[in-house]
């Protein structure tokens, strides 16, 4: 499902897969970095570091801002680079899990997200968290189609365009 407000974008998937186990893949590098990024830093405490190098060459950077295990977690988010048109920190992502019965909702809500960036923001997300899925479900997504040469921009637009 796909929900929209002025500055925030909403995205609801449902996993059969308990919180718990979409949770790790949420706060731990390794399992992270099998459904996004080729290099992913990060330190799961109010504080610590949100960090994922999807392609060599978008880098995805914030930190994270509250942690309730197997619930939420709350980071702020950007993109580093000199003209990043959203610098690390200028927007925030709360992901939140909530039980129902045999599968758990993903409920993705992205704060802070000027109205020009929604739609690109919005295909990355797709992306992400239909590889989620299928990670947190127990099969391997396969080699990230993103992950080769180009950027998320590029990526996003070639998408839309689709």
């Amino acid at each position: 499902m796909t929900l929209q407000k002025d500055n925030e974008l909403v995205r609801e998937i449902r996993i059969a897969a308990r919180p718990e186990t979409i949770f790790a893949f949420l706060v731990d590098p390794e399992k992270m970095q099998r459904w996004k990024g080729i290099k992913v830093n990060l330190d799961p405490q109010p504080g610590g570091i949100y960090k994922a190098n999807l392609n060599g060459q978008d880098v995805m950077r914030g930190e994270y801002l509250e942690i309730v295990p197997y619930s939420r977690v709350l980071f702020s988010f950007g993109w580093e680079g000199d003209n990043s048109p959203l610098p690390p920190g200028s927007s925030k992502v709360e992901i939140s899990l909530i039980p129902e019965g045999s599968v758990t909702l993903l409920r993705l809500r992205h704060f802070d997200l000027p109205a020009q960036l929604r739609a690109s923001q919005g295909l990355g997300w797709d992306h992400y968290l239909e590889r989620l899925v299928t990670v947190a479900e127990g099969h391997d997504p396969g080699p990230d189609p993103w992950a080769k040469s180009g950027t998320m921009a590029a990526k996003a637009e070639s998408s839309a365009s689709e």
